[in-house]
């Protein structure tokens, strides 16, 4: 029995309908502060997966921007990826590095399980002795955490700070932005590319 044409067209239109292409996000601009649409890390280049705005209570805190190989809507599929990765925040007012620190490890809290926590002990104790040397964050400062090979890389302020050694320290961090419970929901979709920044 022979097939008519239209029906081959429709099957291919209708299977194309179920092929979801994520084109990687575009240099933006968000509360004044230009986001790049690229970035290397570990001498790979990145794109830009999404950037939104982090706010606490009335107050606008940081931009934060996600880079990863390539584009993906899925969480998971970035926490859980080999290759490397970058959370860059940019900071919209002072912070003394202590509360910066202490919203990670809220973050850290609500994400991880208490079995995770105790083995990232000895690595969370160098990522804060590292940025401890960083001090107090000002306005207009920003912040990168790469996702590196075996570990977690800090820039502050376009300086090397130091590289933790940990393979779990990553994914723990990324779960802060990207987890079940993450710092905000809004910014979550934003960095997962599903909301356009205002």
């Amino acid at each position: 029995m022979k097939v008519p044409r239209a029906l081959h067209a429709a099957a291919a239109l209708a299977f194309l309908s179920c092929l979801v292409v994520v084109s990687p996000a575009r240099a933006v601009t968000i509360a004044g502060v230009d986001v790049p649409e690229k970035a290397e890390v570990a001498d790979q280049a990145l794109v830009l997966n999404g950037a939104g705005l982090r706010q606490r209570f009335v107050f606008d805190v940081y931009v934060a921007a996600l880079y990863v190989p390539a584009p993906s809507h899925n969480a998971n599929d970035i926490i859980r990826g080999t290759g490397p990765r970058r959370i860059a925040l940019t900071l919209l007012r002072d912070i003394d590095g202590s509360t910066l620190l202490d919203a990670l490890n809220e973050g850290l809290g609500e994400n991880c399980t208490l079995e995770e926590l105790n083995a990232l002990q000895p690595a969370l104790a160098r990522f804060s002795a590292v940025m401890d040397k960083a001090g107090d964050g000002a306005e207009g400062d920003t912040i990168m955490l790469d996702i590196v090979p075996g570990g977690v890389a800090v820039w502050v302020r376009g300086q090397p700070l130091g590289t933790v050694q940990d393979p779990a320290l990553g994914p723990a961090l990324l779960r802060v932005w990207l987890g079940e419970k993450p710092a905000q929901a809004d910014l979550k979709d934003a960095l997962l590319g599903k909301l356009q920044p205002n």
